[in-house]
């Protein structure tokens, strides 16, 4: 007898109202490496957004199961699984970009070398917030821009979900960090996170408000936007800066100011290794989230959950984070 399990399913593309709860299968026993995840959270995060409305990466015979954080109880393991047993927490970041089921589920299907035990102070909810925006940020600032104790960066949209990850992380490195905002509310936000100073890009050009503070140009940007507010970084960087984008690289300006001032620009996709199957990759991006959670662990960073919804309402969920309302992350309870 076939396995099943209930999961939001995307049934067609579109808004928030196309997912619908079904039973679907559970393909369990599968490789001597995977362990299967009882899950009990499961974050949200824009990608899943971009993903309901536009659909997978991959191909696949299942039902298309969004979902890429997860955060539960280890259920039951493969024959050669040595890292992890039956009864362990645990958190990861994979699947849901077709093919590979989701994290919106009760159950997950996980390869061994992605799993990484919660200590004990942090809840599955908090848990499951963290991989994805703690590997991207990890990735983004530190792994490919370098940044240094001490040196300017800016951080956009300080506010969201990786915003706030990223104002922490740069902190803890020892950086100087201003963020940009769209409220008072977000600006209180992102100071109470560490943010040294707050631009409220509504009111005031960032770029100009930017060089003033970091006295000539940042050293460092995370771009989490877009084209345009990229392409008016370039104009905020001190030259031989370095700018992480996580939606693309566009042309460079009217004036060729990235090229003149001789920055360095850097593509992150933290969903590449899932995509192309790169396992080193992916074991790399499992030891950042132990990274990520011993800064939890330790009292330096915190992760910032601003709502949490059952699995039957995350087209509420989806909702509500597609609002721009959001501070921090909004978590799924499964």
């Amino acid at each position: 007898m076939t396995k099943t399990m209930k999961a939001m399913v995307v049934t067609s593309l579109g808004g928030p109202e196309v997912m619908a709860m079904q039973k679907i299968p559970l393909l369990w026993p599968r490789g001597p490496r995977d362990v299967l995840v009882r899950l009990k959270a499961a974050s949200i995060n824009p990608a899943d957004t971009w993903f309901r409305r536009l659909g997978g990466y991959v191909q696949g015979d299942q039902p298309f199961v969004i979902g890429h954080d997860g955060a539960g109880i280890v259920e039951d393991v493969g024959s050669s699984v040595a890292s992890v047993k039956p009864g362990d927490s645990v958190c990861f970041c994979n699947g849901g970009i077709g093919g590979e089921t989701g994290t919106y589920a009760e159950f997950s299907v996980v390869p061994e070398w992605q799993l990484v035990r919660i200590p004990r102070k942090i809840d599955f909810i908090h848990a499951a917030a963290l991989p994805l925006v703690g590997i991207t940020i990890w990735e983004a600032l530190i792994d490919r821009a370098r940044l240094r104790s001490n040196e300017s960066v800016l951080i956009h949209a300080g506010a969201g979900g990786t915003g706030h990850m990223g104002i922490q992380i740069a902190k803890a490195k020892g950086a100087r960090v201003a963020t940009t905002v769209s409220s008072p509310a977000k600006g209180r936000f992102a100071a109470e996170l560490g943010a040294d100073h707050v631009i409220f890009y509504r009111k005031e050009d960032f770029v100009t408000a930017g060089k003033t503070w970091s006295k000539g140009g940042f050293q460092v940007a995370l771009d989490n936007v877009g084209a345009d507010i990229l392409q008016r970084t370039y104009a905020a960087m001190a030259p031989y800066g370095r700018v992480a984008t996580l939606i693309g690289t566009p042309a460079d300006d009217a004036e060729t100011t990235a090229y003149n001032t001789n920055l360095t620009i850097h593509n992150v996709m933290m969903l590449t290794p899932m995509w192309f199957g790169l396992t080193r990759r992916l074991r790399e991006q499992a030891k950042r989230v132990m990274s990520a959670l011993d800064l939890v662990k330790s009292g330096k960073i915190k992760i910032v959950v601003d709502r949490t919804y059952p699995l039957s309402r995350a087209g509420a969920a989806h909702t509500y984070l597609e609002s721009g309302r959001a501070l921090g992350k909004v978590v799924l309870e499964i």
